[in-house]
């Protein structure tokens, strides 16, 4: 009789077991270790399209896409050796032809004898959480790709007189590209200009910020903005802009004057490497990010000695989850001395810094910038003439002009650089106050010629002189027959410059001689 009950026990847990398993939401299947179909529950049959009549005693394979037979045998084979593999993405075919994105379990089913003798596999259909995933990676991967054109927009030209190296590496994280970015601009009459930015945030806001800040950076540099004036600009600019934390550095850099000009608004020190690989920090005061406002950025005017090279980088090169800033700093100091004392030029001293500070890894939880900005080992050949603000100094500097040719050996270029330095010394005189300074400096690139008055009055534009007038054609001239001309503000006054190409000078010279 106990075994009676016993028997009964049995069976009824058995039918309580199948009722489960049918009433499961989930596909589930026995199968052999050979792949024969042994049980196939309700939810099978809705997933699949095939009933348990149709499949129990075929083998697996009436499942499985063309190109994933190798697999189902991979699977049974790790069954057989006792592995339980948990949530196994795939695919799987149905009884219509449609396949599906699937996530299987399995583990192996033992008998009396501890033997294992088949597979138990639960089957669930994730196609549409799969098709949402790529619909995701496409948005972000057009996100990433929008945000990279904007950052990658202009590109920066190379400089003459100036050597760089740039290296940018996007987050690996979210949308990626973020809000770094750098720019060197040709300022014209050997002058160069070096900003460097990050729009704190990632992704297509922070570089749509991004390339509004640099657009207008690079305008303003253009227009002959000083780096203070520039800075504050950009300041007002950014308090329009919802909720943005915006650091950034602007320097100018005249090589052969010998002097650096620079205004910082909360971004991290720029490092001067002296020809002997000595490191020191360029002192500039710090200020405040862009966008906060009611503290004025301070512009200070520092000297820059002949080679060397300016380091300029953004928080994701030094700044780390695991480490202090301060440490980071010293280790980057540390790096510099040692790589410019042996690298062979700017890339591969770029290359060796970013591999001593962010060695053998492919993760990036922000964007890494670094801009390596080298200027000649010798200064360009000057020469500076001062005069008063009166008629008799436009003769005066046109003698002075044209002796200073003859010695560099430049007298092929007197007639229209003689022309040009009339023009903007009579228009010193008759417009400006003076007294005037004449500069006059040489690069085997080009002339520059320069003159700095005292006027505060605004900087003169070329325009179209009417008919009756007598005046207003001398810019024009200068417009016409400079290869660049322009004009920036000093600490008293203004300067009005131009420059000639010389390349074809000594290209003539070097024909004569050869």
């Amino acid at each position: 009789m106990a075994s009676v009950e016993a028997l009964r026990g049995t069976a009824g847990k058995q039918e309580l077991f199948r009722g489960l398993v049918e009433s499961a939401q989930d596909a589930i299947l026995i199968k052999t270790l050979d792949g024969r179909i042994t049980f196939w529950n309700g939810a099978a049959q809705r997933l699949y399209g095939y009933g348990a009549s149709e499949v129990v005693g075929r083998h697996i394979g009436l499942l499985i896409p063309p190109d994933l037979k190798d697999e189902e045998a991979e699977l049974l084979e790790r069954i057989g050796r006792g592995e339980r593999i948990e949530h196994y993405e795939t695919r799987r075919a149905t009884s219509d032809g449609r396949v599906l994105d699937v996530d299987v379990s399995l583990w192996p089913i033992r008998n009396r004898r501890g033997t294992i003798s088949a597979a138990c596999s639960t089957t669930r259909d994730i196609t549409g959480r799969k098709k949402a995933e790529r619909e995701l990676a496409e948005l972000y991967a057009q996100q990433r790709h929008i945000a990279l054109a904007l950052r990658l927009m202009g590109t920066s030209e190379q400089i003459p007189g100036a050597r760089a190296a740039t290296r940018y590496l996007p987050s690996t994280q979210g949308q990626g590209v973020g809000g770094d970015w750098l720019d060197l601009i040709d300022l014209g009459a050997g002058r160069v200009g070096v900003i460097i930015g990050d729009v704190m945030g990632r992704g297509l806001d922070a570089a749509v910020v991004m390339g509004q800040l640099r657009s207008a950076a690079r305008a303003l540099a253009l227009a002959g903005t000083p780096p203070c004036e520039l800075i504050q600009t950009l300041d007002t600019f950014t308090r329009g802009l919802p909720e943005q934390f915006v650091t950034c550095t602007y320097l100018e850099a005249d090589p052969a004057q010998g002097e650096v000009t620079a205004c910082s608004a909360g971004h991290l020190p720029v490092w001067l490497v002296a020809p002997d690989a000595t490191v020191s920090a360029l002192p500039v005061p710090t200020g405040i990010p862009l966008g906060v406002g009611g503290v004025p950025h301070q512009e200070v005017r520092l000297p820059l000695r002949a080679g060397t090279t300016l380091v300029l980088y953004t928080d994701g090169l030094v700044e780390t989850p695991y480490s202090d800033i301060d440490a980071q700093l010293d280790l980057l100091t540390t790096t510099l001395a040692k790589v410019f004392a042996g690298a062979e030029g700017l890339e591969d001293a770029a290359d060796q810094i970013m591999h001593a500070i962010l060695p053998d890894t492919a993760a990036y939880s922000d964007d890494v910038t670094l801009l390596l900005v080298g200027f000649p080992t010798a200064l360009l050949d000057t020469a500076t003439a001062d005069l008063a603000g009166e008629a008799s100094s436009v003769p005066e500097g046109r003698h002075f002009l044209l002796r200073t040719l003859r010695t560099w050996g430049l007298a092929t270029l007197a007639d229209t650089a003689l022309l040009l330095a009339s023009e903007l010394l009579t228009n010193a005189v008759c417009h400006a106050r003076g007294p005037l300074t004449l500069r006059v400096w040489y690069s085997p690139r080009e002339l520059g010629v320069e003159v700095t008055d005292r006027s505060t009055t605004p900087r003169p534009r070329a325009r179209i002189a009417d008919d009756a007038e007598e005046s207003g054609r001398g810019l024009m001239l200068v417009e016409a027959l400079a290869d660049a001309w322009g004009t920036r503000a000093e600490t008293v006054g203004k300067t009005v410059w131009f420059t000639l190409l010389t390349a074809s000078v000594h290209t003539a010279a070097t024909a004569l001689t050869g």
